[in-house]
């Protein structure tokens, strides 16, 4: 069965269509109207192998925050649409991504208990025109929206390009080894019977 979640939302501030391929070929189409966020998304979906689909329009004249928020919603909703009850997957995923001077580690747990443990600083507030912070709105979105536990280390950095690239590499690649169907894994990796 083909793990595919599609969302659109529309509000006063944003319109975003989402569709997200777990079992993808890193494929994405990506229009955010925030150059970084789509750049980070492509990483995301290439080092994840999935396939997105992103056309997202907002209020980037007032900054980009409505956006990349509501980007995070969506992919968090297709995420969860996608997976259906978890059955099978492996649950847990943990990734190490160097990105020149910066290591990054990203890891989840598709637990069904949103939480998001943040331990990263970056150097500059602003890459080009976009708000470093909203690193953490994006990320905060996702995991409150995909119910999942998310940590997000950053172990050393210098450039704040080059740490947030490989935060975003990281979570494609710890949420690809979690939504990996293990054939060991008899129904729902858990002992409560349900994620």
């Amino acid at each position: 069965m083909e793990r595919v979640g599609s969302v659109v939302r529309k509000t006063g501030e944003t319109d975003v269509k989402l569709a997200f391929t777990v079992d993808g070929e890193g494929v994405s189409r990506i229009e955010t109207g925030v150059p970084f966020m789509t750049h980070m998304l492509d990483l995301f979906t290439k080092h994840g192998h999935f396939d997105l689909t992103v056309d997202a329009q907002g209020d980037i004249e007032v900054d980009a925050h409505h956006t990349t928020e509501d980007i995070g919603i969506c992919l968090g909703q297709a995420l969860i649409k996608a997976l259906g009850d978890k059955r099978g997957i492996k649950r847990y995923g943990n990734a190490f991504v160097p990105m020149d001077e910066a290591l990054a580690q990203v890891v989840v747990d598709l637990s069904n208990r949103p939480h998001l443990e943040f331990r990263a600083e970056f150097p500059s507030q602003k890459v080009g025109t976009f708000d470093t912070e909203l690193v953490h709105e994006f990320l905060w979105k996702l995991a409150l929206e995909a119910r999942m536990n998310l940590h997000v280390i950053v172990h050393y950095g210098q450039n704040t390009h080059h740490i947030i690239e490989a935060i975003f590499k990281a979570l494609g690649r710890a949420l690809d080894e979690a939504t990996t169907i293990d054939p060991r894994v008899k129904g729902i990796p858990s002992t409560k019977g349900l994620l």
